[in-house]
Parts: structure tokens; C-alpha cells; sequence
């Protein structure tokens, strides 16, 4: 269809993929892969054969797509965090609009660049914070807006890791090193940085945080384990973080082959999965990675009014959710991602519970996010009418960016408080 926006897409991983191609399908009418770009040659002919792109549009890298003329009318940039910066670049120079997987960059810098040229070149950049699109906080931030519960003065949230979505992506997956990805408070924890900004309505004044690496080191390894979960282990059956159980006993061989377990292999069968753990970073015990991101982390913002905000992010749970209380002058809200349960409690009045469930159908996806952040970012390209003004655009995610940035610098300086605006203009 002449009306459907062209899509390249750099990086086929699970974002790239699994999330961001599939779109495809769902809005054919809409938009239309041309070109894909990875280094792994299985994932472009698979992909190529899916969405029929022929092979002069299939490259092994997105350095290779590149150095061609604009091909599409909008990038999906889904490579390694700390790949970003060069690829962003040169795509808002040659034409590009992105979409562009979180985070933006690890360092402020080119954060600050990246925005910088896309305005130069009168680009538009979708930043995927796909928790603002999802129906929950889309409900919330719809309360808040109607002064139910009169002006925020203070709001506690806390991001439920997941003992093992910690030990699959931070201790032995690909954002376990800051130094080789970003600050765990900026890769997991900017969505909630932006989210929780964005539910308040108000800018950031002062930052603190403390958090550290508690669990996932060699000192606190147990008496009989072993490099790997593959290894003749003793303390393997007693071990939550046996890779052998997560990914074979309960994965796999209960017909498990999405996330996580498509990280390991392309294709998971007991066979690719077992000789992933034998030979890659999947298998290894969680006690001997070469990890540096913290496993737990608080950080406190002073936002423009005097109101704060308390923001705790722990592996140390066994759920896999969000959830926050929002205190106002009038009311107060509780809500709880896992539950899909908003209860709204008006001082004086009787307290109002909103079952999230009953008011979308679509909660694939980060809670429904997913599937709205691309409407919404194919309704920006084609400029209609349609587009809403809580769009995670560049200029809106960079501010989460730097307040992340900001509370790892304090913790790493033993809880300083950093002044968002004094720290934007000078650190580097």
C-alpha cells in the first residue's frame, strides 16, 4: 500500500525480533519491513523469508545498512545499549526517523547529541518506554489528570525484578556489565524514571540514591557449586538460580520456547538448550559471571514543588510487576501491575477499585504497551491527527535518562544528592 510506512529494522534480538517485527503482521496495513540488518546470519534469513525482503535489502550489520542511502522512511534501532549513539547518528543525518529501543545512550553526552541532531534534522524519535502506552498507567495517569485526588505530594513505587529475570538478563545476560551495556538504574529502570515523572506532571530537581551488588559474587558462592549449572554441581537441586531448571525442567521440556528461552538458542529444543548451557553464558553459575550491576537500588527524587518520590528496585522478589501509591491533598491510589488492580480512595468518600482487565483486550506485550507505542509512532510518521500528546518522544525520555544518570552517580558517591540541572550541564 502506498500509504504504509517503510521500516528498517537493525538488531533481530528479542526486541528486534520477537517484539518489534511481529508488529508487522498486525498492522499490515500500515507499515512494511524493507530492510533488516544483525550480525547473526540464521536470524536475517529467517526474518528475510518471513516478511519477504529480498536479499539486496538483508546486511550483517547496521554499519553495512548504513553506509547505503536511506532505505526506509523510519529505523528501529534495536542493537546493544552501548551501540546506540553510532547508529542513531548517522540515521537522523541520512533521513531517518527512529524508533529507538531503550535506553538512549549509557553516557549523557551523547544522549544530549542524539537529541540535539534529530531536531537539526527535523527528525522524529519514538524512545520505547512502552509502560506510558500500556492501559494501567494510561488509566492512572487519566485519574490523576481529573484532581480526584487533588495535587501529588508524595509517591513510593517499586519495580519487582524477578529473582530469575535478574539472574537471566543482569547476572548472566547481555546487560549484566555497565562497562559493556549501562547502570542497572538506567537499562531496567529509566521506564520507571520516565513513568513516574510523567504521572506527576512535574520536573525533577534533586536526586539520591544507594544501592549495590549484594548476592551475585564469587564470595558468596555455596560450599560444592560449580563454574557451571552443567557441571557436577552438589547444591544445583537446592538452587533457585539452577540454569538446568529454569530453562530445561521448567522451560523447555514443558513446550517453553518464547522468552527467555529464545535468547539461548533460535530454535529451543531439549538439545539446543542443553548445549547452550554446556557452552554459552546461560549456563553459568550465578556466583561466577562477570557481572557489576547492582541487584538492588532506591533512589529519591525532589521534584520542582517540594514533591518527592521514593523509588525502591529489588531481584529479591519472586513476582515480575510494578507497583506504586500515589498520595495527594485529597485522595490517595494504590496500584498494583500484577493484579491489574487500581483502588482510588477520595478522603471522606468511599474508595472507587478499577479492575484494569476489564478495560483492553490486549495485554501482550510489557502489559499492552508494546502493540500502542508502534500505532502510535506509525500515526506520528504519517502525521495524523491521532497522536497522542503522551508519546515518549526524545525530548520527554531524555529528562529520565538523566535523572538515572544522576542516581547512579549518587550511589556510586555513597548517596550524594546531585542537582538535576547543575549535573545535566556538567558531567560528562
Amino acid at each position: 500500500m502506498s500509504n504504509q510506512v517503510k521500516v528498517a529494522i537493525v538488531g533481530l534480538g528479542s526486541r528486534g525480533k520477537d517484539t518489534y517485527a511481529k508488529t508487522a503482521h498486525l498492522f499490515s496495513d500500515k507499515m512494511k519491513i524493507v530492510a533488516i540488518a544483525d550480525i547473526v546470519s540464521e536470524k536475517v534469513q529467517e526474518v528475510s523469508e518471513e516478511y519477504q525482503i529480498p536479499p539486496e535489502m538483508c546486511f550483517s550489520s547496521a554499519e553495512e545498512m548504513l553506509r547505503h542511502p536511506k532505505l526506509a522512511d523510519v529505523m528501529f534501532i534495536c542493537t546493544q545499549d552501548r551501540q546506540h549513539y553510532e547508529h542513531a547518528i548517522p540515521a537522523l543525518t541520512k533521513g531517518y526517523h527512529l524508533l529507538l529501543e531503550k535506553p538512549i545512550s549509557p553516557e549523557l553526552r551523547q544522549c544530549k547529541e542524539i537529541a540535539r541532531t534529530a531536531h537539526q534534522y527535523h527528525r522524529k524519535i519514538v524512545v520505547c518506554h512502552v509502560l506510558r502506552y500500556t492501559p494501567f498507567y494510561q488509566t492512572l495517569k487519566k485519574i490523576l489528570t481529573t484532581g480526584e485526588i487533588g495535587e501529588i505530594v508524595s509517591i513510593q513505587a517499586i519495580e519487582n525484578v524477578g529473582y530469575w529475570h535478574q539472574a537471566h538478563s543482569f547476572v548472566r545476560g547481555n546487560w549484566r556489565n555497565s562497562d559493556s551495556s549501562s547502570p542497572m538504574v538506567l537499562q531496567k529502570s529509566c521506564h520507571d524514571m520516565d513513568i513516574l515523572l510523567w504521572l506527576a506532571g512535574k520536573k525533577c530537581n534533586y536526586v539520591s540514591s544507594f544501592g549495590g551488588l549484594r548476592l551475585f559474587k564469587r564470595e558468596n558462592a555455596p560450599e560444592g557449586s560449580t563454574m557451571r549449572c552443567t557441571d557436577d554441581c552438589t547444591v544445583k537441586d537446592s538452587c533457585p538460580f539452577n540454569a538446568e531448571r529454569i530453562y530445561l525442567t521448567d522451560g523447555v521440556q514443558k513446550g517453553k520456547t518464547d522468552w527467555p528461552i529464545n535468547v539461548l538458542t533460535l530454535h529451543p529444543t531439549v538439545e539446543t538448550v542443553s548445549e547452550a548451557l554446556q557452552t554459552g553464558p546461560y549456563g553459568r553459575c550465578v556466583y561466577h559471571c562477570d557481572n557489576n550491576v547492582v541487584d538492588h537500588q532506591v533512589v529519591n527524587l525532589e521534584l520542582e514543588d517540594d514533591t518527592t518520590i521514593s523509588f525502591t528496585m529489588c531481584a529479591f522478589t519472586s513476582d515480575n510487576s510494578r507497583n506504586l501509591k500515589i498520595m495527594g491533598t485529597k485522595g490517595d491510589i494504590t496500584a498494583d501491575m500484577s493484579t491489574m488492580l487500581i483502588e482510588v480512595c477520595p478522603f471522606g468518600k468511599p474508595k472507587q477499585v478499577i479492575d484494569v482487565k476489564t478495560l483492553a483486550d490486549d495485554f501482550s506485550g510489557h502489559g499492552g504497551g508494546e502493540h500502542r507505542m508502534i500505532k502510535e509512532l506509525l500515526d506520528l510518521i504519517q502525521d495524523t491527527t491521532e497522536i497522542s500528546k503522551d508519546i515518549s518522544l526524545i525530548d520527554q525520555s531524555t529528562e529520565s535518562h538523566y535523572v538515572a544518570l544522576a542516581a547512579e552517580y549518587s550511589r556510586i558517591h555513597h548517596g550524594v544528592s546531585v542537582r538535576l540541572e547543575q549535573f545535566i550541564e556538567t558531567y560528562q
